[in-house]
């Protein structure tokens, strides 16, 4: 399963039926699950943790160190899950000891060719990349989120779940969970209503978000006034305590 070509490096933890193509160069310390392929020309750095059933396309650098100038050489950690799939040219740094001392990335994500995560990242499960989509370090991505093409995410910006971030577009706040946002720099417009039905949310749960959308970016009032307005609809519908939650805790502030 491992071509000749390949160079594996002894000190790695390869699971037998992984399959490395040609001209692939696996380095020390790499664990790479059952069931995962790996295409000619990938790089893989250690430390760095790789799981089940991914797919790791050509010229891939992955685990490499952190692009950051205070980075002195610590052994900071890649973690990746299961059933991912990683496209031409992508580039996922591992993390500092300044911040979390890993990058992470979760279950079931399509990233395309490309995208950049930078160190510390955490992106959760069932996300969607599209080409040259760009994290600056710290940055967390949440389920189900998506990005458009060329969008660019700055330092230590979360992007919500269910959310959607248009395609070339600069974000530079929080985008709260389940809005659509786009522009240089971003704005909203509305929520992801399609992306919600498709994920079978309820009519009276979009219904609500709707709602507290309305409170929180048409009605004019002060964040703070905005939440106090949506604590009945918080207190009845989870997905508006989410939403809700998630622009309470905002420390860069979101998208508005």
């Amino acid at each position: 399963m491992i071509d000749s070509r390949a160079v594996v490096d002894p000190k790695a933890n390869i699971a037998d039926d992984v399959t490395i193509g040609p001209y692939s160069v696996i380095g020390a310390d790499v664990e790479i699950g059952e069931g995962t392929w790996v295409g000619p020309h990938v790089v893989i750095s250690g430390p760095c943790r790789i799981g089940k059933e991914n797919k790791f396309y050509q010229f891939s650098s992955i685990g490499e160190e952190p692009q950051d100038k205070k980075y002195n050489g610590e052994p900071t950690l890649l973690e990746i899950g299961d059933r991912n799939v990683i496209r031409e040219y992508c580039t996922f740094n591992r993390g500092t000891v300044q911040d979390l001392g890993y990058t992470r990335i979760g279950n079931d994500n399509w990233i395309m060719a490309y995208v950049h995560i930078a160190h510390d990242c955490v992106v959760g499960n069932n996300t969607i990349f599209a080409n040259n989509a760009t994290l600056a370090g710290h940055v967390k991505i949440e389920d189900f989120a998506i990005l458009g093409g060329a969008c660019l995410i700055h330092q230590f910006c979360t992007v919500g779940a269910h959310s959607f971030v248009g395609m070339g577009s600069h974000i530079s706040k929080d985008v709260p969970p389940y809005l659509m946002v786009s522009g240089q720099p971003a704005e909203p417009h509305g929520l992801n209503v399609e992306g919600l039905r498709r994920r079978e949310f309820n009519t009276e749960s979009i219904k609500a978000l709707r709602q507290a959308y309305k409170i929180i970016y048409r009605s004019g009032l002060t964040v703070v006034k905005a939440l106090e307005q949506i604590e009945p609809l918080k207190a009845e519908f989870e997905e508006v305590a989410i939403f809700a939650d998630f622009v309470a805790q905002s420390e860069r502030g979101i998208v508005r």
